[in-house]
């Protein structure tokens, strides 16, 4: 993104609590300037297109550097959270790392979970970052964290499946709902709306009371912005989703996909489901299990009466370096080239958004490549105007009450003014306990 319109400049002011720190201060090695021969343990979370691209990376990076080799750790989203979180808690946590930008809050309140990036200046350059970008990264005046790409949560449309069904796509909320009434008559569905870790069903009924009345569900300072009728309103609309074959239901995806990723999912694959709710940083996974050129970004839903607001956008992924690296110059060295390289970035393209540095996006764009669908949906968010995602939304347990509201509505084992009752309550209390 090249626009933030609201930006995260509180951040380093958050102090909520951690289940993970180990509430000790960082020992930090000191850098000496030099770059030893070593190994360095580099993780990251993402799907197939991201891995091969990162170990492609990873491959070039050797041929410049053959003394410092890097060893790779990676996997899926799921669980990626909590394997991280014991890794810091116990020291062993991998030099570099890729972190979710809620993890600052949650890791590293006070400023000393991760390395202080700004003693590691002589080996990144942080000057191909705007200020703002930057300040995501921040935590109690200390820089944790550099920002890779900054992203938004974009509706990609499989083609194929449109066309068969005889529809375009929707451009208004009302228009979504009468798409999934003739698309269901043929047995498929636009989206898909999960209630796993993506939590893609909660998120869009939150931008769509978010564009409505103008308040965030969570503030950035961690303040539960929604009324309890607010709350309501989103699980009305969701519900409404499901009653006119926008999505599947909860019980009907959980059947047909079990615990599989919607990439992974045959009803993706074959077209029956026609369509994603993603992050444009990771849209790539969804992309590669489908013919060329089938996957196309949609435009982002509005109202009626032309309301355009309410979509968000966050740091899609940030690189840190672990406060216990004892190689300190060598990890930085490395992220500077992960992040700016131009040779890097070639290989990387879009697997990770639009690059945030501003050498490597000057570097996709001369080669041409600085586009896809995922820098398709970039452009047209930055049309809107957007907000940031409060990281206390993003905390794992915020989530999960906000997923068990929307499968307790799903299954008919609560209305929607229980739910709501219950979510409001549920949540105000805990983001109380976490901003003590």
């Amino acid at each position: 993104m090249k626009k933030l319109f609201v930006y995260l400049a509180a951040i380093g002011c958050i102090t909520a609590l951690s289940a993970c720190e180990s509430g000790n201060p960082a020992k930090y090695t000191p850098p000496d300037g030099k770059l030893d021969k070593c190994s360095l343990r580099f993780s990251w979370w993402g799907g197939d297109d991201r891995h091969e691209a990162t170990l492609a990376a990873i491959k070039l990076w050797e041929q410049k550097h053959p003394d410092i080799t890097i060893i790779p750790e990676y996997g899926g989203w799921d669980g990626w959270t909590e394997k991280v979180s014991s890794q810091i808690s116990g020291g062993t946590a991998p030099d570099v790392m890729q972190v979710n930008y809620d993890w600052l809050v949650s890791l590293s309140p006070e400023g000393d979970g991760f390395y202080d990036l700004g003693l590691l200046a002589d080996r990144l350059d942080l000057s191909v970052f705007d200020d703002e970008v930057l300040s995501f990264g921040r935590m109690n005046g200390k820089l944790n964290a550099v920002t890779v790409s900054v992203s938004g949560r974009g509706l990609f449309y499989n083609s194929e499946t449109f066309r068969k069904c005889g529809v375009s796509y929707p451009e208004t909320w009302s228009e979504l709902l009468a798409v999934g009434e003739k698309m269901s008559a043929q047995d498929c569905y636009p989206l898909d709306l999960d209630i796993q870790s993506g939590g893609t069903a909660w998120y869009l009924a939150v931008v769509y009371v978010q564009q409505q009345t103008g308040r965030q569900f969570v503030t950035m300072d961690g303040e539960l912005g929604f009324t309890e009728d607010d709350i309501r309103a989103a699980l009305d609309f969701y519900k409404e989703l499901e009653d006119c074959g926008v999505t599947r239901t909860v019980r009907e995806r959980a059947n047909e996909d079990g615990n599989a990723a919607l990439y992974q999912s045959p009803s993706f694959i074959d077209g029956t489901v026609g369509g994603v709710l993603e992050w444009g940083s990771s849209v790539g996974k969804y992309d590669m299990v489908l013919p060329e050129g089938t996957l196309t970004a949609g435009g982002f839903l509005h109202g009626d009466n032309g309301e355009s607001g309410g979509w968000m956008i966050k740091p899609s992924v940030l690189y840190a370096i672990s406060k216990d690296t004892e190689y300190p110059d060598e990890a930085a060295a490395f992220m500077d080239f992960m992040l700016s390289d131009p040779e890097c970035a070639a290989v990387l393209g879009t697997t990770r958004g639009i690059p945030a540095s501003q050498r490597a996006e000057k570097a996709l764009e001369a080669g041409g490549l600085l586009g896809g669908i995922a820098y398709d949906s970039d452009e047209l968010l930055e049309k809107l105007d957007t907000v940031t995602i409060s990281p206390y939304m993003e905390l794992p347990a915020v989530k999960e009450l906000c997923n068990n509201a929307i499968e307790k509505v799903s299954y008919g084992k609560a209305d929607t003014a229980q739910a709501a009752k219950e979510l409001y309550t549920s949540a105000e209390e805990y983001l109380r306990k976490v901003r003590k």
